[in-house]
């Protein structure tokens, strides 16, 4: 990074961002000092102007910003830094400065997809995700085709709560399904998205 820190008095913006989640959790401030000791540490480590010191983000709250990376603008005066945050972000408890919460849970589709992924390699005794790999592909099938007409009929004639609940089954053994066909669920949002129209 060739950062200009003298164009904005020796202080650029740092932008902080979660890593998992993608939500802007906070803004500080670092000089070449600050940015120096973050990259050293794996802490995020501002300049305060009020206090005229570097601080940690943490320090005093126990709740780091570990950082996962560092990149700046095109202009070299802006700095993005992805992190891992531990506890909330905010001194006033909030999970981001901006009074938003740190959470997408779209994401834990993602993190669904790795545990199954996990489970086809090690194949653990006693697991319910384990048999089905076991049970070939012809019985993964069928699952997702029970699940999804449990899905319709609850669509039709159930109540919304229990259309959600056969809807995730469905989509359970489908990522099951997809995984020992050497697929994903982003193989499926890849296919989805070039057949958008904006």
């Amino acid at each position: 990074m060739k950062l200009d820190f003298e164009k904005v008095n020796g202080l650029i913006p740092a932008i902080i961002q979660d890593n998992e989640t993608n939500k802007v959790l906070m803004l500080g401030y670092m000089n070449e000092d600050a940015l120096k000791k973050t990259q050293e540490t794996g802490k995020v480590t501002f300049y305060s102007r009020t206090k005229e010191r570097l601080w940690t983000k943490g320090e005093e709250s126990g709740n780091f910003l570990n950082v996962v990376s560092i990149k700046d603008d095109c202009d070299h005066d802006t700095l993005l830094v992805k992190v891992n945050p531990v506890g909330p972000v905010c001194h006033t408890g909030a999970d981001t400065c901006f009074e938003e919460e740190n959470k997408e849970n779209i994401l834990f589709l993602k993190y669904l997809q790795q545990f199954i992924e996990k489970r086809y390699k090690e194949m653990p005794e006693g697991s319910y995700t384990t048999s089905l790999f076991q049970s070939g592909v012809n019985r993964m099938a069928q699952k997702v085709g029970e699940e999804a007409l449990e899905s319709v009929i609850e669509a039709c004639n159930g109540t919304d709560e229990r259309l959600v609940y056969e809807a995730a089954d469905m989509l359970y053994h489908l990522i099951v399904l997809l995984t020992s066909k050497g697929l994903t669920i982003e193989d499926l949002a890849v296919e989805l998205q070039k057949r958008h129209k904006k």
